[in-house]
């Protein structure tokens, strides 16, 4: 640890220090948010704590600033705790451990947590420096941005004036983010009846599948595992009418599903596997270049089961060959960008209903809109249950960003290059900040890591000083 305390600027690895000291995990917000009250009193400064554990510490311009308007600093307290099977860490209580390699800091056995510790303690190292030149700050510390932004939701917008932010929520320095998509959850349940019927169960099991995050990732070429199961079920039926016992695949919304299994009793168990493992060849010829590891197995065994009635098995397999499912529009003002999109990240069975949960995303509010009326019109053509819910709002780019433009400058001025400005098909904070107004000017910038939400995650000491470099530079000339 004290080697770490040795790196420049001292006190943004000072603070970096401490805040891993201190347990911070999502859910466990109560130590971590006092430690930033701590700290305001601590150095006479005005802070807000809400409900939610969100932190709002004051800074006041320094001499020179005081009718410049005010520019807010943010970034989330919370980290995705992560450990090996050997680590004995109790997230809960203990802090971690850190080591630093070379230029990169890492802690033994779990995650780092500089996302987004690191932009915790660069804010930390600002609010407490008297001899730098800036407008007023707001530094906003929000909670549990891992678990769905949480607390950036519930934060009071009204306790904020500025109308310009630097988030430092991002870990590659050569990008300047301008825009992130909004998002929200989906969610279906078809009812069923059930009979029992007796006979030979075929398993089938389709896995191997690269998967992926349904916002980044969504345009990879990765194939989603319940959408490729409906496709073998809807073909398999046409030649083998069958009952289904069950369907199910994935775990996470946002998350492009690798593996799915479906049990089916049907007449000729062994002759259906062979029909089935004939087509899977063919799947796999036409996926091979972008699903190296795709597999299909089937197993069969005997017994009473308790089957879909035969209308429903129809109507779940019709509904999920042609429910829509991954890109649905590419940007025409960022070049790559995909604008809109939707994955069905859960295929759930129950005694009694059959759930389908989607992750829905959009770079446009009125897009993620449509979408949702989309959706809703497509399940209306059969009897179910439509929920909404975990929605946040995209963060619209902006052609005129003077904040974006500064901060090329100063990039260019230290690096001799300009940075990369790009959108991300995700969610950020900025998100629910730029929704106060449309006059709100933000930019995601941040130092260069590795691994995150992994054990592996590393920091670069060197990127980590250059990066709060430029941030006091443009903090001088925001005038």
């Amino acid at each position: 640890m004290s080697n770490i305390l040795d790196l420049n600027p001292k006190n943004v690895f000072k603070y970096f220090s401490e805040i891993c000291s201190i347990p911070h995990g999502s859910g466990n917000m109560e130590k971590i948010s006092q430690y930033c009250m701590d700290f305001a009193q601590k150095h006479g400064l005005r802070a807000v704590r809400d409900a939610a554990n969100n932190v709002i510490i004051y800074k006041n311009a320094s001499p020179g600033y005081e009718d410049c308007a005010p520019v807010i600093l943010q970034g989330h307290l919370d980290m995705v705790c992560q450990k090996t099977d050997e680590s004995d860490i109790d997230f809960e209580c203990d802090g971690l451990e850190l080591f630093l390699d070379g230029d990169y800091i890492g802690a033994r056995g779990t995650t780092l947590g500089a996302d987004n510790g690191i932009a915790v303690a660069m804010m930390l190292a600002i609010l407490e420096d008297t001899a730098l030149c800036h407008p007023p700050v707001e530094a906003v510390f929000t909670t549990d941005e891992e678990v769905g932004m949480l607390g950036a939701v519930k934060l009071n917008m009204s306790l904020l004036s500025g109308r310009r932010m630097i988030n430092m929520d991002s870990e590659d320095p050569s990008v300047v983010t301008v825009s992130c998509a909004g998002g929200s959850d989906f969610s279906v349940n078809i009812p069923v009846t059930r009979r029992t019927v007796q006979g030979s169960c075929l398993e089938i099991r389709v896995s191997g599948l690269r998967g992926g995050h349904s916002g980044v990732e969504i345009n990879s070429g990765a194939v989603n595992a319940n959408i490729l199961m409906a496709r073998i079920l809807n073909k398999l039926y046409s030649e083998f009418p069958f009952d289904i016992v069950s369907i199910d695949g994935g775990d996470k919304g946002n998350a492009i599903t690798p593996a799915c299994c479906a049990k089916i009793v049907c007449e000729n168990a062994d002759g259906v596997a062979e029909y089935i493992e004939k087509y899977a060849a063919l799947i796999k010829e036409e996926i091979s270049s972008r699903e190296k590891g795709f597999s299909c197995t089937c197993n069969i065994f005997s017994g009473n089961f308790d089957v879909l009635m035969t209308p429903d098995t129809k109507t779940l397999i019709r509904t999920l060959l042609c429910v829509p499912n991954g890109v649905i529009d590419m940007s025409m003002e960022i070049a790559g960008l995909v604008e809109t999109s939707l994955n069905l990240g859960i295929l759930m069975t129950g005694e009694k209903a059959i759930n389908l949960s989607f992750a829905l995303r959009s770079n446009k509010m009125s897009a993620l809109k449509f979408l949702e009326e989309k959706m809703c019109a497509y399940f209306s053509n059969i009897e179910c249950d439509i929920k909404t819910g975990g929605s946040y709002p995209p963060w619209e780019y902006k052609n005129d960003s003077a904040l974006r433009d500064l901060y090329c400058e100063k990039y260019a001025e230290k690096y001799g290059t300009a940075p990369t400005v790009e959108a991300i098909h995700a969610g950020l904070e900025c998100g629910v900040f730029s929704a106060v107004s449309k006059d709100f000017d933000c930019i995601s910038i941040g130092p260069e890591m590795h691994g995150i939400h992994t054990v592996n995650e590393r920091l670069s000491v060197s990127s980590t000083a250059a990066t709060y470099d430029i941030v006091l530079k443009v903090l001088s000339e925001l005038k």
